[in-house]
């Protein structure tokens, strides 16, 4: 059999048909959706190309944007009564805070600070009484939208306010920065009585540097006295406040304003009394080693009193431990002031006294009168309850004592104590003193 010859020609491409179109079109949206998802190769400078150097198309699809919530602005106390000392607050969630601006009535800017990521602001100075406070706050979402909020605050109207005065038991001011003695007692004086005694006292404060622990005592409702279990260590710095502004004190009584002072306790000086010494020198004054740097003669209160209009006057220089309260010089003294009429037995009418210190509230002083020179050098009871000096005697007692130096009288039979609203704090035993706190 002849063998058949197989001629190689050249293939010419043919028209494509229905079939071929389709899946012609089928391998373009591949190419399309291959371009979309995988990214096609492209030349450079060029138009996209396939595998077979045909141009492609790409398509680029964008996401879209994801909408951001405004901020939301808020204060607790927005539309509320509060307080003027609590700190108002304002807050952003979902942003930070621009600004933040309030303003009293009057349209004075209240002070506030701002936190470091601008998620809040507060004030940071107390507000009036009976004040509406308007608050613009401007905050910022993460798509740069901002948002303004308007707001107010309230604070409460008193139905009553009071002062707290601080003084020496004497009711003078505690002189800031002033010295006194070892025995110096701080009084609060409130200008209203105190429905809660126990929220006023929270509210008083007393440092001593050293420190050296102490407790208040009420002796009304109105005043309360402070003082440390032994003297104070000489050189010790103290501070007292009063933090009652914007405080409920009880029965809608609030605070009218907060007081501050700060003295120092000078050298320790302590003078002694003694009515059992019978003859010269019933009086000594002591420095903080124990020396005895004065000694002194006196007349003293005599025993017994009388009885005006059914009340009974009494004459002794009452034993206890009293504490310099003033200096007076002339002091003016009548009998009239104690119920003693200058008319009566004994009684007298006014005189200018010199060098007058004062150690009682109801008017026992150390002073000067001559009258009584006889009976100061024997040692008589024959005062109304002062104890009389000498001229210099007085004088030097008068130039070289503290307000708060401890003076001690002891040893006159049959008579009282002194008592805390007299002046004697310190004569009340430590256990009773505290006993005297609304917090005990």
């Amino acid at each position: 059999m002849a063998r058949q010859q197989w001629t190689r020609t050249a293939l010419r491409p043919r028209t494509p048909g229905p079939v071929a179109r389709i899946a012609a079109v089928a391998v373009a949206a591949l190419t399309v959706l291959a371009a979309c998802s995988t990214g096609a190769p492209q030349r450079q400078g060029g138009s996209p190309v396939g595998h077979d150097g045909r141009p492609t198309v790409t398509v680029v699809v964008t996401p879209s944007p994801v909408a951001v919530p405004p901020t939301t602005i808020t204060s607790p106390q927005a539309g509320r009564t509060v307080d003027p000392i609590t700190p108002v607050t304002v807050t952003a969630a979902g942003g930070s805070l621009l600004d933040v601006v309030m303003r009293n009535p009057e349209g004075t800017v209240v002070t506030g600070a701002m936190a470091d990521d601008g998620a809040r602001w507060q004030t940071t100075e107390p507000l009036g009484y009976s004040k509406t406070y308007s608050i613009t706050a401007t905050a910022v979402n993460a798509a740069g939208r901002q948002t303004t909020t308007n707001m107010s605050v309230s604070t409460v109207t008193p139905g009553n306010m009071t002062m707290p005065y601080l003084n020496t038991e004497y009711g003078t001011p505690i002189a800031n920065g002033g010295t006194y003695g070892v025995g110096m007692v701080v009084v609060v004086h409130f200008d209203e009585p105190i429905p809660d005694r126990a929220a006023a006292e929270r509210l008083l404060q007393v440092t001593t540097t050293p420190a050296q622990a102490g407790s208040w005592y009420w002796l009304d409702s109105q005043n309360l006295h402070w003082r440390p279990e032994n003297y104070y260590q000489p050189g010790t710095q103290v501070t007292v406040k009063a933090n009652v502004y914007g405080q409920d004190l009880g029965n809608g009584l609030y605070g009218q304003s907060d007081e501050g002072v700060s003295f120092t306790i000078g050298r320790k000086q302590v003078t002694v009394a003694d009515d059992t010494v019978a003859g010269p020198g019933r009086i000594k004054v002591y420095d903080q080693a124990g020396n005895v740097v004065r000694t002194m003669n006196t007349a003293m209160g005599r025993h017994g009193g009388t009885t005006v209009n059914g009340a009974y006057i009494n004459f002794y220089t009452l034993n206890g431990s009293y504490t310099v309260l003033g200096h007076e010089n002339p002091a003016s003294m009548c009998s009239d002031s104690y119920g003693l009429p200058a008319n009566a037995p004994g009684g007298y009418a006014c005189e200018n006294i010199p060098w007058a210190t004062k150690i009682s509230v109801d008017g026992i002083y150390l002073h000067e009168l001559d009258t009584t020179l006889y009976a100061q050098s024997h040692g008589l009871d024959v005062s109304h309850g002062c104890l009389n000096l000498n001229r210099a005697d007085a004088q030097w007692f008068f130039q070289n004592s503290l307000v708060g130096d401890p003076v001690v009288v002891k040893g006159a039979p049959g008579a009282p104590n002194v008592q805390v609203w007299q002046g004697g704090d310190w004569s009340l035993p430590w256990d009773q003193w505290l006993a005297g706190s609304a917090l005990h």
